[in-house]
C-alpha cells in the first residue's frame, strides 16, 4: 500500500508559498488514480474508483487551486497542472473539456506522460464527432466528421488520436445531466430558445457516465473507442415536455422557436455495455425523472 501524504487545506502538491511549482514526492501505488480535471464527472469518478480500491490514493489535477479544499474534503488530493510526481499511475482519467486549454491534443498528451503504460489511460470525450446530422442512428463505429470540417469535433478528433496512438482509450459520451444540471436546465433558464423542436438528442446520467469509465478502466483495454449513452434518444420537444410531466420544475418553459438547422443522431451503445458488461443505473431520462415513457 502507497504511504498516504499529510494533506491540509492550506497545503497543494505541486505549489509552495512563493508559487513555484514542486515535485510531489510521494509513493504511487498500483491502484492509485489521476484525476485531470476533478469536475462534476471526475468527482464521481473518484466516488466509484474508491468503492473498488478503498485503500488506494486518488489526486486530481487542476488548472487553479480555486476548488482545493472542496477536493481534499471528498478525499482526492488536489496537485496542479505541471506537478511533477515520483512514478507514473496505472491509471489516469482526462475529464476535462476543450474550453480550458487552447492546445487540447498537448494537454491529452502531458496527461499521458503520467500513464505507465499499465492499467489503463481513458479519455472521456464527446458523441460530437459522429458525422450524422439527419436524426440517423450510430453506434461506436459509425464515421466521424472528417478532420478540417468542424473545429470543434477538430479539437476533440485529435486529441482522442493522441491518447489511442499511446495505447489509451476513448470513451465518448452523450449529453451529461443531472436534475439540475444540463441542456434540459439551460433551456427552462430562457423560456424559450431558436432551435428546432424535432432534433434528437442523447443522454447519459452523470453517475452512469462515472460508473461506465470506472468498469472500463478496470477491463484495461487499450486503442479503443467506446460510447456512452442510455440508448433512449429524445427530441428536445420531448426532453422538456418530460421535465413539465416530471412536476419537479416550477418555472415553464415557452418553446423552440426554428425550423432550420441540423438534426441530431440516435446513439446506441449495445457493443460497449456488451463488452463491458456495463448497464446504466438510470435506463432513460423519463426513468430517471419518474415519468414512463
Amino acid at each position: 500500500m502507497a504511504t498516504p501524504i499529510q494533506a491540509s487545506s492550506s497545503s497543494t502538491i505541486g505549489e509552495t508559498s512563493d508559487g513555484l511549482k514542486v515535485q510531489s514526492h510521494v509513493s504511487i501505488g498500483a491502484n492509485d488514480l489521476l484525476i485531470v480535471g476533478p469536475g462534476v464527472l471526475g468527482r464521481l469518478v473518484a466516488e466509484q474508483w474508491r468503492k473498488e480500491h478503498q485503500d488506494c490514493q486518488i489526486f486530481g489535477q487542476t488548472v487553479t487551486t480555486n476548488h482545493h479544499n472542496e477536493l481534499e474534503k471528498l478525499g482526492i488530493k488536489p496537485t496542479l497542472k505541471g506537478t511533477e510526481y515520483e512514478g507514473k499511475f496505472s491509471y489516469v482519467i482526462f475529464c476535462a473539456p476543450p474550453s480550458q486549454s487552447p492546445d487540447y491534443a498537448a494537454e491529452l498528451g502531458m496527461a499521458a506522460s503520467h500513464w505507465n503504460g499499465e492499467g489503463s489511460f481513458l479519455f472521456t470525450s464527446s458523441s460530437a464527432p459522429y458525422d450524422c446530422f439527419d436524426n440517423g442512428e450510430c453506434n461506436e463505429d459509425s464515421p466521424v466528421v472528417p478532420v478540417g470540417k468542424s473545429p470543434r469535433t477538430d479539437v476533440l478528433l485529435r486529441a482522442e488520436k493522441v491518447v489511442l496512438e499511446c495505447g489509451g482509450t476513448v470513451l465518448r459520451l452523450a449529453g451529461l445531466y443531472t436534475e439540475t444540471r444540463g441542456a434540459h436546465t439551460y433551456w427552462l433558464s430562457k423560456e424559450t430558445i431558436d432551435a428546432r423542436p424535432d432534433h434528437i438528442l442523447n443522454l447519459i446520467h452523470y453517475e452512469d457516465a462515472a460508473s461506465l469509465a470506472v468498469a472500463i478502466m478496470k477491463k484495461k483495454v487499450g486503442g479503443r473507442i467506446f460510447l456512452g449513452c442510455d440508448n433512449h434518444p429524445l427530441s428536445r420537444q420531448e426532453v422538456m415536455d418530460l421535465m413539465a410531466q416530471s412536476g419537479k420544475f416550477d418555472k415553464k418553459f415557452k418553446g423552440f422557436t426554428s425550423t432550420t438547422g441540423p438534426l441530431g443522431k440516435k446513439l446506441n451503445n449495445s457493443r460497449t455495455r456488451a463488452e463491458i458488461g456495463w448497464e446504466p443505473k438510470y435506463p432513460s431520462f423519463a426513468q430517471f425523472f419518474g415519468v414512463s415513457k
